[in-house]
């Protein structure tokens, strides 16, 4: 029996994330299907001419509208039309919120991939002698670089990210002495954080992705209770 466990789990971690990738895939061509096609005459769609319907051609049209969209914004009459359009939603209530807020995040994830973490360091926290993996994102910029202008060193903005879940966390400034600078990779760093430093870069292990890392884990933490439950 506790073999088979081992085989269900195993069996469990390499088909759960492939189904729920492709439920969400599929979920999210039928929400772009349903939005396109009330606008595109029904002679357009392949469903008009096969026998059964083809899911994702919305979602081609789309992309290509979006395309479209963009290399008429990057001209002069395009850049007017949309600065006329910002400033108007700018004049809103409640629509210029969330409009500027919407604005600035895909702006910060999809358009800035220069600012995007490069380095990985080791900061004290959160107390002396204990250490911890964070990464690093830019020097302190606008008004916080001017509020700690009196410090002594130079400010760095890092990402904290908890373990085993790094895509929650804390932004932290810190003086530039106060980090030592890593020679692994973005991925690697992750690695040891999502795997609670099961897995180092530095061993053989280390070489894996994320996804075989995590399995490594799974498979380690379901031996630690096996043991626990023999004992």
């Amino acid at each position: 029996m506790m073999r088979l466990r081992n085989y269900f789990l195993t069996g469990f971690i390499v088909c759960a994330p492939l189904a729920i990738t492709a439920w969400i895939t599929w979920s999210f061509m039928g929400w772009v299907d349903s939005w396109v096609k009330p606008y595109i005459p029904a002679r357009y769609w392949p469903d008009a001419y096969l026998p059964f319907a083809i899911p994702g051609f919305g979602l081609i049209v789309a992309l290509i509208l979006i395309t479209l969209i963009g290399f008429l914004t990057a001209n002069i009459i395009g850049r007017t039309v949309i600065g006329w359009g910002e400033r108007l939603l700018s004049r809103t209530p409640l629509v210029r919120t969330v409009y500027m807020a919407l604005k600035q995040i895909f702006e910060t994830v999809l358009a800035d991939r220069s600012t995007s973490f490069k380095t990985a360091a080791l900061m004290e926290y959160p107390r002396k002698g204990v250490w911890c993996v964070v990464l690093v994102a830019t020097d302190a910029r606008g008004e916080i670089a001017k509020v700690l202008a009196d410090e002594s060193d130079d400010m760095i903005a890092v990402f904290l990210p908890p373990a085993p879940n790094p895509t929650s966390g804390f932004l932290l400034f810190v003086p530039r002495k106060d980090l030592r600078i890593l020679d692994m990779s973005i991925e690697n760093a992750l690695k040891l954080v999502v795997s609670s430093g099961l897995v180092s870069p530095d061993e053989p292990s280390g070489k894996l992705t994320l996804d075989e890392a995590a399995k490594i884990v799974s498979a380690r933490q379901s031996r630690e209770r096996e043991i626990e439950a023999a004992e």
